[in-house]
């Protein structure tokens, strides 16, 4: 007789504490916004906010390092020495110049990669050649609207 007591409070204490809870929270739909170098719109030039870099084949834990420009070798040296470096994550607001010197990802360690965000087609071939000279772990992504106007560009971002 005392265990179905016991088993009786128990189910009436369950129930009571079910029913007081309040209901679950509304999701929040609103994406959250990047507030850094860029200033309180959150978005670059470009329109590119912070992204969050998912890769299901990427099993590493480590750090991420973010660049909203270009980085100069010092600073690639500098994110290099921090712990456990997985990746450096690079959103230009636009193609870097033909003369930029994009070797600069060699300093990275071995197990870190860089993940360099541009918007748009790149403005001509030159542009896009540009990124055979990059050293070392380096995707590109682009972000685009659309389909480009000519589809050697497209071409050209594949062979690449």
């Amino acid at each position: 007789m005392r265990r179905l007591e016991i088993c009786m409070l128990l189910t009436i204490g369950a129930l009571a504490g079910c029913m007081a809870a309040s209901p679950p929270p509304v999701a929040d739909t609103s994406a959250p916004r990047y507030q850094g170098d860029q200033g309180a719109g959150g978005a670059d030039s470009s329109g590119i906010v912070a992204p969050l870099i998912l890769d299901r084949t990427d099993l590493a834990l480590g750090t991420t390092a973010e660049f909203n420009h270009l980085p100069g070798t010092a600073e690639l040296e500098a994110a290099a020495g921090l712990f456990a470096l997985r990746h450096v994550v690079v959103m230009l607001p636009g193609w870097p110049q033909v003369n930029a010197d994009l070797s600069r990802f060699s300093v990275l360690p071995p197990e870190a990669d860089a993940i360099v965000i541009v918007p748009g087609y790149p403005p001509d071939r030159s542009a896009l050649d540009a990124w055979n000279y990059a050293r070392g772990h380096v995707r590109l992504v682009v972000v685009v609207d659309g389909p480009p106007l000519d589809p050697i560009q497209l071409e050209g971002l594949n062979t690449l």
